[in-house]
């Protein structure tokens, strides 16, 4: 199994990457990692309803991740990994899921969050959960589309205080 993309989008499964980056990477493996959604039959029906024909998707708790990564059925996959928010993607990390780069892609918010970039906006926690990602040796960057520039989300942080930055 080879993760070629992890990404905290709190989306989760919606166009951008179904018709963008699942494409482009040939994932023929989504996994959400997250623990509510992992207990929403209905919201997971949903985005079931969506996914190419051919891609599996498994919808995990934050928890089980190393316990689904050791099935036989994702030895042979490529695999895009979707957590909901920084935390989730902290604790992942944290429980030995493998991963050496997180991608900021959609990130929404309502009151204290500062908004870094069109689609990226970050609350203090957030901050602090991929700082510690970083301390931990995990590159973050972000990156809405594959045809956008990759760019280290402490570029981004330039730009954390301003509330309303152009998109």
């Amino acid at each position: 199994m080879a993760v070629v993309l992890s990404r905290i989008d709190d989306r989760l499964i919606h166009g951008q990457i179904l018709e963008v980056w699942v494409p482009f990477l040939n994932v023929d493996c989504i996994v959400v990692a997250n623990d509510e959604v992992a207990s929403m039959t209905l919201r997971q029906t949903i985005m079931r309803a969506a996914i190419p024909k051919g891609t599996r998707v498994f919808f995990e708790k934050v928890a089980g991740l190393g316990e689904l990564f050791s099935r036989p059925e994702l030895r042979e996959r490529r695999v895009l990994m979707l957590f909901a928010g920084s935390g989730d993607a902290l604790k992942a990390f944290r429980l030995g899921v493998g991963f050496s780069e997180v991608n900021l892609g959609n990130l929404h918010a309502d009151g204290d969050a500062d908004r870094v970039s069109c689609t990226v906006w970050l609350y203090p926690e957030d901050i602090d959960n991929l700082n510690a990602l970083e301390k931990e040796g995990v590159k973050v960057v972000s990156q809405c589309v594959p045809s956008d520039r990759r760019q280290s989300w402490k570029e981004l942080i330039g730009e954390r205080g301003r509330k309303d930055v152009p998109g």
